[in-house]
């Protein structure tokens, strides 16, 4: 990433900034980093681009050394200098491990947001079965070679990681692949190279496509009651290929009228187009691909669009936490789609599935999980070109604040504790000053004191 692109951003999952240096706050990050999904951390400068004075280029070096002497196992980082008018500024590349690291004292530390946080319990636990999972991405498929993967996917993938990355890599193709983990040091295709690069992948990996059905009614049975379906589809080939189709399939078969809004034609799907492509894309990127006999799963019902894949939520992730934490059971599979342009940025799909799918009129997404798959199911608010009344909410609202909404509409009332439940890794202030916020927007009505408070529709939808 070049240092301008950086500063263009705000930080986050996989980025953070320290206007000054703080050694042991950058090392805390960099193990948070290691231990999620990796990042850049920007040393000097802050997120709105203004250069802090007093940086030295030796900085990076001592940096470095504390990620190798003081963390346990050491943590391999990449420094950057870059020495500006203002003043220098380094920054630190850190890639996802394999392996869990701790500080000194001990802690072991990962990612939430634009925080780190300190693992314990169970979610520590859960991290580390979910860490072993990651290796199975590295294993060679055997008799499988470079030969076996498609030279025009291996470039379109070049090409957008180029795009994306002006200043990145650039040498022979095989090194890349090697690099990037597709190929093993001995030149053997591995999973995730077979994955994203094969020509055939279901040939080596039988399990790695994926079904599409639709049914007529509500549930697996034909229009006269007898066990049936109005069209399948097998689709197979490297994920890239396999989302394109499966898209154009779901697509095809989706309710699609031309409605006029305003001045404006616009033309309305069943589901938001946003919200399914984020459901499959997650379908693909996080599914369990060690489970045989088992597809990933597209069902589309009369009311319904359920989206099944192989394998329980990985690592420390839960229904409670799926909105607020992020973690990859395929590293490697996830970048991959990152530098293709299928995922925009890490731990937000399901923050848009939900937003784009409360705005359009629809229930929030429902996720169902069992120890062997994972579900994501949209239901139809209302029919294709069918007028419906749509929230009026006034300003910007953030995710938490429309799954309150939600929870209102549903159930007539929320109270402090509801909120808490529903998002229960963010602070009570925060979620009070949410409730407050959405009671000065004229959206809530405040109801009862201290304990007994709870919040109602102040306004309908219009």
């Amino acid at each position: 990433m070049t240092l301008s692109y950086l500063l263009g951003r705000k930080p986050g999952l996989q980025l953070a900034f320290f206007p000054n240096l703080d050694p042991d706050a950058v090392l805390e990050t960099i193990v948070a980093f290691a231990n999620t999904e990796g990042g850049d951390i920007v040393v000097g400068a802050d997120e709105s681009g203004h250069v802090w004075a007093g940086m030295q280029a030796e900085d990076a070096e001592d940096i470095v050394g504390m990620a190798i002497t003081q963390v346990r196992p050491p943590v391999q980082v990449e420094a950057e200098t870059y020495e500006l008018p203002r003043g220098t500024v380094l920054v630190f590349h850190v890639g996802r491990s394999p392996e869990l690291h701790s500080l000194p004292d001990g802690r072991v530390l990962a990612r939430r947001g634009s925080e780190n946080r300190a693992l314990t319990g169970q979610d520590l636990t859960l991290a580390a079965v979910g860490r072993a999972t990651g290796a199975f991405e590295l294993e060679e498929v055997p008799g499988a070679t470079i030969a076996d993967f498609d030279d025009d996917v291996i470039a379109e993938y070049i090409e957008h990681r180029q795009r994306r990355n002006p200043t990145g890599f650039v040498g022979p193709t095989e090194t890349l692949l090697k690099q990037i983990g597709a190929l093993s040091e001995r030149g053997a295709a591995t999973v995730s190279g077979m994955l994203l690069f094969g020509r055939d992948p279901q040939v080596f990996l039988p399990q790695a496509g994926l079904t599409f059905v639709k049914f007529p009614g509500v549930d697996r049975h034909g229009g006269q009651g007898e066990i049936g379906y109005g069209r399948r589809v097998d689709v197979g080939g490297p994920l890239a290929r396999m989302i394109e189709r499966t898209w154009q399939v779901v697509w095809e078969s989706m309710d699609k009228k031309a409605v006029v809004r305003g001045l404006q034609r616009e033309e309305e799907t069943e589901y938001p187009m946003i919200a399914v492509r984020e459901a499959l894309v997650n379908a693909v990127a996080h599914r369990d691909y060690r489970i045989m006999g088992r597809r990933i799963e597209v069902m589309m019902f009369k009311d319904r669009l359920e989206i099944t894949s192989p394998g329980g939520l990985p690592g420390y992730i839960t229904l409670k936490n799926i909105v607020d934490e992020h973690f990859s059971r395929n590293p490697r599979l996830v970048n991959g789609l990152l530098q293709w342009g299928y995922i925009e940025e890490l731990g937000l799909g399901v923050d848009k599935m939900i937003e784009t799918m409360v705005s359009a009129g629809h229930p929030a997404p429902e996720f169902r999980a069992t120890p062997h798959s994972f579900t994501v199911i949209l239901r139809k608010g209302h029919e294709v070109g069918v007028h419906h009344p749509r929230p009026q909410w006034e300003g910007n609202m953030n995710e938490r604040q429309m799954k309150a909404l939600q929870w209102v509409q549903e159930y007539g009332r929320i109270t402090n504790r509801d909120y808490r439940q529903l998002c229960p890794n963010v602070s009570a202030e925060t979620l009070r000053l949410d409730l407050a916020n959405l009671v000065d927007k004229g959206v809530l009505l405040k109801i009862g004191v201290k304990k007994g408070t709870y919040y109602v529709l102040k306004r309908k939808p219009q």
